[in-house]
């Protein structure tokens, strides 16, 4: 696997709408776009759990992006900065930076619902996407935010008390996130698309959620409202154990296999 940029040097940066995002570069084929979600980063999220070596394994280049307050990228502390409309067009704006389009979308939980928003953006710069982590959940809304960024912003561990916010302020500790940035992005990033808007993406799209997953609802509803939308069950995982799950792996193996193969791309 050639890696582009060793663990030990910088990341590379990029201007995006006036801030400043990281992001890194690993392989070589065509361009798989990873997008992480809430309180992760693209270490945590698709190196850790073996992504990109599958993916890199398997022809293709694998780009991760640190989303605005996240990982090597600006922390914001303002709530207008992260609604996921915004977040993707950092999406659609590295894409066009590295001149390696049209990409696949790979994205998990908050950056699935990112890239739906980037390929209802997208001017050819995506050709498919897989949503992994969110299904129903993104056309029905999602509640717990308030409970989530007040689990942010609680003076320590010991004083968050609502179950959901404290798996979540244990995740961002785990991270060595920026908790008032996240509690910032967590008031406005889960904004809900539209059934209309999610009938106007025009790429083939896989959905992908765990079988115990109550956050992410079911996939198949959501990819019924996908023209070209296909759902996958991940069997037997909830939320935070389906992101590296080799079976979600095969099913995206096969996805990129039928509409974004790497052999014909390179």
């Amino acid at each position: 696997m050639q890696r582009l940029h060793t663990q030990e040097e910088t990341m590379p940066h990029f201007t995006s709408e006036g801030y400043d995002i990281a992001y890194e570069s690993y392989g070589e084929g065509p361009l798989i776009l990873a997008i992480h979600g809430f309180a992760s980063n693209g270490q945590v999220n698709w190196l850790n759990t073996g992504w990109v070596e599958t993916l890199t394994d398997a022809g293709y280049r694998v780009v991760t992006i640190d989303n605005r307050g996240h990982g090597a990228s600006e922390k914001i502390y303002d709530t207008a900065a992260y609604p996921s409309d915004e977040m993707a067009k950092d999406a659609i704006n590295l894409i066009d930076h590295l001149d390696a389009g049209p990409a696949a979308l790979l994205g998990y939980s908050m950056g699935a619902r990112i890239s739906a928003f980037a390929c209802l953006r997208s001017e050819g710069q995506v050709a498919c996407a897989i949503f992994g982590g969110l299904g129903s959940t993104m056309i029905t809304g999602l509640p717990g935010s308030t409970e989530i960024a007040e689990a942010m912003r609680a003076a320590t561990l010991d004083d968050v008390k609502h179950p959901r916010g404290r798996q979540f302020r244990l995740f961002a500790e785990h991270t060595g996130s920026d908790l008032e940035a996240l509690a910032n992005c967590m008031e406005s990033s889960r904004q809900r698309i539209t059934e209309e808007d999610v009938a106007k993406i025009d790429v083939p799209v896989l959905v992908a959620v765990g079988e115990l997953d109550e956050e992410g609802g079911d996939p198949m509803v959501l990819a019924r409202h996908i023209p070209q939308g296909h759902g996958f069950v991940i069997p037997k995982r909830d939320h935070m154990r389906a992101t590296g799950d080799k079976r979600f792996k095969e099913a995206v193996h096969e996805f990129l296999g039928n509409h974004y193969p790497a052999q014909n791309r390179a």
